[in-house]
């Protein structure tokens, strides 16, 4: 199969961290808003959040790009009971680095292929489990200003500053933390006979 043949690939995501690790593959593709909902349904566990959010961002798009390959995808750190979404602000951010300070937190994340011409999705998801170190509140507040990763889940932004505040991270795919498992994908392209290589 030709370039000239290749389905067009679509990310449903308007995330640059998702961009910028789907371009490690060197494939074409366009970038659209899913512009979908992301509250968890009543007494929805956060994996099956994940899985539904990734699904549903890939469904989006499919009316704007009905002959497409959409990916979608969708992370949610939570330890118990507890999540950690997008902290969206410094306060927030704060709290939630404070109550992960010395625990492991699974960063888990969604990941579904939509072949918008088949009808036919692909759905999967990838635990990280990120043990943080006992964190100092100076050593916090360090990082939040000089990252200020409000817009990532947990404020736990790995591919900066935010490795210092790590003792380990444990899972099958280490892109899957920043937010988009590219292993995974890969593995759903070939199913759907997308040439990588």
């Amino acid at each position: 199969m030709t370039t000239a043949q290749r389905q067009p690939l679509v990310l449903a995501s308007t995330s640059p961290y998702r961009r910028e690790l789907l371009e490690r593959l060197n494939l074409p593709f366009l970038c659209a808003d899913p512009q979908v909902d992301e509250t968890p349904l009543p007494d929805e566990a956060p994996e099956p959040l994940a899985l539904r959010l990734a699904e549903a961002k890939a469904r989006a798009v499919a009316n704007q790009h009905p002959d497409a390959l959409i990916i979608g995808s969708d992370q949610v750190a939570y330890l118990g009971q507890q999540r950690f979404g997008k902290p969206g602000n410094h306060p927030n951010a704060v709290r939630q680095l404070s109550l992960m300070s010395g625990k492991t937190v699974n960063f888990f994340t969604g990941l579904c292929l939509f072949n918008a011409r088949s009808g036919k999705a692909h759905l999967t998801g990838i635990p990280t489990l990120v043990t943080f170190r006992d964190l100092t509140e100076e050593e916090i507040q360090t990082y939040l200003h000089q990252e200020q990763p409000y817009n990532c889940a947990g404020a736990a932004k790995c591919e900066g500053l935010g490795i210092a505040l790590l003792r380990s991270i444990r899972g099958d795919d280490p892109n899957a933390l920043i937010g988009l498992p590219l292993i995974a994908l890969c593995d759903f392209l070939k199913l759907e006979n997308y040439p990588i290589l």
